[in-house]
């Protein structure tokens, strides 16, 4: 049945088939993250980077109702170029197959597909997670649930800074999401690698995180694991600008009445006119830094079987 909806690419395959190591990756920067031809030049780059690591890329999307699996060159350039592709979450999956739409992954789909492909290692931008002002909005990310089912490893640089890092760390902490700095014991803020927030765990080498997924899997212990991975010192911006940047995103978000899954690409794109660019250049380098950290993890984890 699951054949009927589920498309995985034949180098994607064959690799999962051999227990090569494959990393996922999601869609939603390409088609609402940046501009085109940008997004399509940064996807293209993300995988091979990921090949240079040792592992297979896997972008996923959703195409004319199929879920997709490894995208071809000519796909990751049309979702690039295609408007009005539907950003998709859980809930919205079984609607864009139905309906036979596109739709861009968010972290959550990209870990559901990623999931029915038997792909256990994640690399992406941001996590979601609880917006600020969530204690009246209850604006909460679905990705936060989804790493608490379901049994794949998110590399990302932290919660997107445009969260509340402290109340989404909370979050994961009651629905027993490990959250695991890499080289790091504070939680990484997307833009700086800095927040303020301590992580449960550090982890120094690709092996040894490896060994943890492993150990976690095979105890049956359901849900997923934040790997977070702070932006490289050269790219990342001052945490004092950046907040301010966003503090005048969120007070015009507000006043324009913009919630639910617009917030986070308004949110981005005011961060990145009101810093002239220079947030897209950081968003672009720690995407390949996760890319890279991703692929040496699951390159780890094949070899463990």
């Amino acid at each position: 049945m699951l054949e009927k909806h589920l498309n995985i690419n034949p180098e994607v395959k064959k690799a999962l088939k051999e227990g090569h190591a494959v990393v996922a990756l999601e869609s939603t920067i390409i088609s609402h993250g940046m501009p085109y031809p940008k997004n399509v030049e940064t996807a293209l780059a993300v995988e091979q980077i990921v090949r240079d690591n040792g592992a297979i890329p896997a972008t996923i999307a959703i195409l004319k109702g199929k879920l997709k699996v490894g995208l071809t060159p000519e796909e990751i350039e049309y979702l690039g170029k295609s408007h009005g592709v539907v950003k998709a979450s859980r809930r919205d999956i079984p609607f864009i197959l139905a309906k036979g739409l596109d739709g861009a992954t968010t972290v959550a789909a990209t870990m559901i597909i990623a999931n029915l492909a038997d792909i256990k290692v994640f690399a992406t931008g941001g996590i979601g997670g609880v917006h600020r002002g969530a204690r009246e909005t209850f604006d909460i990310s679905a990705d936060l649930q989804e790493l608490a089912q379901t049994n794949v490893a998110v590399v990302c640089a932290g919660a997107k800074s445009i969260l509340d890092i402290g109340l989404t760390l909370e979050y994961l902490e009651t629905h027993g999401v490990p959250v695991v700095g890499f080289g790091t014991d504070e939680m990484p803020a997307f833009y700086t690698s800095k927040s303020g927030f301590g992580v449960d765990y550090r982890v120094d080498t690709a092996e040894e995180m490896a060994e943890a997924l492993k150990i976690k899997w095979d105890l049956g212990m359901q849900g997923g694991v934040v790997i977070a991975n702070p932006i490289p010192a050269e790219y990342e911006m001052d945490p004092a600008a950046i907040n301010r940047v966003i503090d005048s995103a969120i007070m015009e978000a507000e006043e324009k009445g913009i919630k639910g899954k617009k917030i986070t690409p308004f949110l981005l794109d005011k961060v990145k006119e009101l810093t002239a660019g220079a947030s897209l250049d950081s968003n672009i380098q720690l995407v390949y830094n996760n890319a890279k950290l991703g692929a040496q993890i699951a390159v780890e984890l094949s070899r463990k079987g």
